[in-house]
């Protein structure tokens, strides 16, 4: 049987009352997608939106090669004394700047590539430019790319090229920067700490907030799929509960008394149709991971069909509602909803004939749900699921205790945020 008792004034929202909010909760959720649709749509460039990422690298090498033609023309006039360009030195600044465009699926390879490019031009004296940017930007990239581990190898490898660019630009001293060598150190050494150095850090910075954007994904991909299984354990273990219960007790009439064997499959049939629904819902989130459910999940305003359904499977159980009830935030709702299916269930289980109590206490700031049983035994086994229940409860905020009587059967404390 079902009895529920008014302690203050027993007010459970009704079907109505959910529909509504379902209804609510929809436009909302219509409302955002239609501004975040809007907002994406802004932000899009006009020609080039949903470009690959080889366009912008290969826009990228074409812009570098065609600065740094223009920019040498200019350098080799202002630096009399460095070997004007000839086909060596356009064919070192075209492959450099072409290497660019590889530069995110062969960071390494294009860093060696630029690297090479750029010692042959100091070693053949041809004038400081903009030669050197194609390698500023393979040094960001490779650092950017680069794993934690391999990071300090390639840091010092680029020290190691830091040093030797340094010699070449200080060989010849009556050419290149100055006329005395001690002039030409510090100004080379300064230079090409900026080239190489910057990028180096800068790139190690994009590399570590890539990789705690990789490692957030991951965790919440973990705490999806462990949502999801906790709402697949719930439903499954509570729905193969009430059905294992309905078809024993269908085979113990069907000849004696056949029309309680029809009612009992007909509970059956109504149970797992609800079940599979929910399942939907769950399963949904695995098929499209990116989506919002089409509808919040279950919550107190469904205590009364949860509990006839329990007391449809022969239990007798009890609902005390104290307070006034009020609507509570969604996770709130749906963990209480949760630990009262979950500890009807054990009692279904565990607790043999045992008849239960529910109370649902809306007390200032708070809303205490509570399931005991009279059971002889524990209603908790192995499989029971306590440990799930806490845990859907912690991460609404609350708290739960669960154990056995003093008297006899077993008690579940849900304590949660209003």
């Amino acid at each position: 049987m079902t009895r529920f008792v008014h302690m203050e004034r027993l007010r459970i929202p009704g079907r109505a009352a959910s529909t509504r909010r379902v209804r609510a909760l929809e436009d909302d959720r219509g409302r955002v997608a239609d501004d975040t649709a809007g907002m994406e749509r802004s932000a899009r460039l006009p020609i080039w939106a949903g470009r690959p990422p080889w366009a912008d690298d290969a826009l990228l090498a074409a812009g570098l090669a065609a600065f740094g033609v223009y920019g040498t023309i200019g350098a080799a006039g202002n630096q009399p004394a460095s070997r004007p360009p000839g086909v060596l030195a356009w064919g070192l600044l075209l492959a450099a700047s072409a290497a660019v465009a590889f530069r995110r699926r062969h960071p390494l390879a294009v860093l060696a590539v630029t690297a090479t490019a750029t010692a042959v031009w100091l070693a053949t004296r041809h004038p400081y430019g903009p030669v050197f940017l194609p390698l500023c930007v393979a040094v960001y990239t490779a650092a950017a790319s680069a794993h934690r581990r391999r990071f300090p190898a390639l840091a010092a490898w680029v020290g190691g090229l830091l040093v030797a660019l340094v010699a070449l630009g200080m060989a010849d001293g009556g050419q290149g920067l100055g006329d005395r060598v001690a002039d030409q150190l510090p100004q080379l050494l300064l230079a090409f700490v900026v080239l190489l150095g910057v990028p180096l850090w800068v790139g190690r910075a994009a590399g570590v907030r890539r990789e705690r954007g990789v490692e957030e994904g991951r965790r919440r991909a973990d705490e999806e799929r462990l949502r999801v299984a906790r709402e697949l354990h719930d439903v499954v273990s509570h729905s193969i509960a009430m059905i294992n219960f309905r078809a024993g007790v269908a085979l113990h009439v069907i000849d004696r008394r056949p029309e309680e064997a029809k009612a009992a499959l007909e509970a059956i049939r109504q149970g797992s149709t609800g079940a599979m629904q929910e399942l939907r819902a769950a399963l949904g989130v695995l098929r499209d991971p990116g989506g919002s459910p089409r509808a919040p999940g279950p919550g107190l305003a469904q205590l009364g069909e949860l509990v006839a359904g329990v007391a449809g499977a022969g239990r007798a159980v009890e609902v005390v509602v104290e307070g006034d009830p009020a609507e509570l935030p969604p996770a709130a709702d749906l963990a209480a909803y949760r630990v009262v299916q979950e500890s009807l269930t054990n009692v279904v289980r565990h607790a043999g004939p045992a008849a239960a109590t529910v109370r649902v206490a809306y007390q200032p700031g708070r809303v205490v749900v509570e399931v005991s049983d009279d059971g002889p035994g524990p209603a908790a086994g192995p499989g029971s699921g306590i440990t799930g229940m806490r845990e859907r409860v912690a991460a609404a905020g609350g708290e739960l205790d669960a154990g056995p009587r003093p008297g006899g059967g077993f008690n579940v404390t849900a304590r949660l945020p209003r």
